[in-house]
């Protein structure tokens, strides 16, 4: 048997298979090991949890969970680096799909219905998913911003465009002279400036100087 070019340690999902010698690609890295059991009886152990059944077929199954099963801890990956391939006797083993280098870890593809059943776009993490993920957080962020700062351009054009809301020159003599605005006085006449003492006081004082009509003993 080949000597073992990779050693376990830990990953970003537990545990993790890393080669610690390069492979050439096509080279043999690991087999998957196991008492092959039924497909009835691997759905019932996946019922309970368990999460390393390798189908062989229609008919049997690998039954990986013995930790004496290293390839166990080769994780998934959407682009993987080696690949299963079945052998006479219904061997699984793995090799590899192109040059790995030392200190890379040893990931394969777990096929679709195990990834849609138990890792799902949302939990994976691979370098590509995980990518995938940065690039659709960062168009949201751009997004959002985006709409920040039309939002915040629109309050900009509409305050520009409001009326002035300045009182009138009317409305700042009556609050002057003490009158609510909006108000009527007693004795208020709209032809006359009788309603704000301050403008009658006025008015009469420069008609009693002129010595004109209107002028009060």
């Amino acid at each position: 048997m080949p000597a073992r070019k990779y050693r376990i340690a830990r990953s970003r999902t537990g545990l993790g298979l890393y080669a610690i010698q390069p492979y050439r690609k096509r080279e043999y890295v690991a087999t998957y090991r196991g008492r092959k059991i039924a497909n009835a009886e691997a759905d019932r152990l996946e019922a309970r949890g368990s999460r390393y059944m390798f189908e062989i077929n229609s008919r049997w199954t690998i039954d990986g969970s013995s930790r004496q099963n290293t390839a166990r801890y080769v994780n998934h990956s959407c682009r993987p680096n080696v690949e299963a391939i079945e052998r006479k006797g219904g061997i699984i083993v793995y090799v590899a799909r192109r040059r790995i280098k030392p200190d890379e870890e040893i990931t394969v593809d777990y096929g679709k219905d195990y990834f849609e059943a138990f890792i799902t776009k949302s939990r994976c993490q691979c370098p590509k998913c995980r990518e995938r993920r940065a690039e659709r957080q960062s168009k949201y962020r751009a997004k959002v911003k985006r709409a920040l700062m039309r939002k915040k351009s629109m309050r900009s054009a509409h305050a520009s465009l409001a009326p002035s809301r300045r009182p009138s020159q009317s409305v700042r003599q009556r609050a002057k002279c003490g009158a609510k605005p909006g108000a009527r006085p007693a004795g208020w006449n709209q032809s006359s400036s009788r309603h704000c003492p301050a403008i009658f006081r006025r008015t009469h004082f420069v008609r009693a100087i002129a010595g004109g009509p209107g002028r009060r003993t």
